[in-house]
């Protein structure tokens, strides 16, 4: 299993805006790709402005399939404005 972690930084005001569509996309990754098994969305309990996503894939190419799909190109481009910053680790399930 290949997993995900993105840790969303947020700009002040947008945290509203940006959490219906995280979900919409975590909710259609797990119900429209066989690869995706599992997509968290936690909000930090530290900073307001902070979003943490764990994401189980079958395999790195069921996350580069995740990548070009509708929904996440969408949100992707929906979203581009809201985010302040974003890192992303990557790693096999031991």
């Amino acid at each position: 299993m290949f997993a995900v972690f993105v840790d969303f930084r947020i700009k002040p005001g947008m945290i509203d805006t940006f959490l219906p569509l995280m979900k919409d996309n975590a909710v259609t990754s797990v119900e429209e790709e066989p690869g995706c098994q599992r997509f968290d969305v936690v909000l930090s309990g530290d900073d307001p402005n902070l979003v943490l996503l764990y994401e189980i894939y079958d395999n790195p190419d069921a996350f580069a399939a995740h990548m070009k799909t509708v929904h996440f190109l969408s949100f992707d481009e929906a979203v581009a404005d809201m985010i302040a910053d974003k890192v992303v680790r990557t790693g096999f399930v031991n």
